[in-house]
């Protein structure tokens, strides 16, 4: 049974423009209220299970939690907006996923796995997008500059951490418009490819 708590969290998170924690939403109750961070992350619980069904769905990222829409309903939501959705290049991308499963990563590192230079207007919009940033300098002569994702990057992509990456074992494709319900894609947006590169050493969160 879903707690009296239960709607003014969906009030909470349909105000928000943001993804919010429980520490977040916690901060929202005096102590008079009785209102700790197990009973919050309890009645989110209740309620995504009672969102089953439904055109939307509750939640989690990286960020916290938030609202959206189921992506079966993607295509008639997108109907809504004339504007169409941007679409990256396939340099891009490839960047992006070879950083995500790689980080921290040096330029020059990535441009040895994909076997062609990577250009400054890649990094600058990742960096702009604020899905990567640089974490620091690697210790080698001329200390490249160190790149790894970001909240940002999980929450666009619909992951609440980096293992929830989907495994490079078999993997041919990643569809950004399976992984960013964030923003609604066009279900014919082409997919991308992700580069074929073996994760090494310890994932940074």
């Amino acid at each position: 049974m879903i707690s009296e708590l239960a709607p003014v969290l969906e009030a909470l998170l349909l105000a928000a423009d943001k993804p919010l924690s429980v520490d977040r939403l916690s901060q929202v109750f005096d102590e008079h209220d009785g209102v700790d961070n197990k009973r919050i992350r309890e009645t989110l619980r209740q309620l995504q299970k009672s969102y089953d069904g439904r055109g939307y769905q509750l939640i989690e990222v990286a960020s916290g939690f938030r609202f959206q829409v189921q992506q079966d309903y993607a295509l008639w939501v997108a109907r809504l907006w004339q504007e169409k959705p941007q679409k990256y290049s396939r340099a891009l991308l490839e960047t992006l996923s070879i950083i995500a499963y790689q980080q921290p990563i040096t330029r020059g590192e990535i441009e040895a796995i994909r076997g062609v230079g990577v250009s400054s207007p890649i990094i600058h919009t990742l960096l702009e997008r604020s899905w990567v940033r640089g974490v620091g300098h690697k210790e080698v002569p001329g200390r490249p500059e160190l790149f790894a994702t970001t909240k940002e990057f999980l929450d666009h992509f619909n992951l609440k951490q980096l293992s929830d990456l989907p495994a490079l074992d078999g993997l041919e494709a990643w569809d950004e418009a399976t992984m960013a319900p964030a923003k609604l894609k066009q279900p014919q947006q082409q997919e991308m490819e992700v580069a074929a590169v073996q994760v090494d050493g310890e994932q940074l969160h």
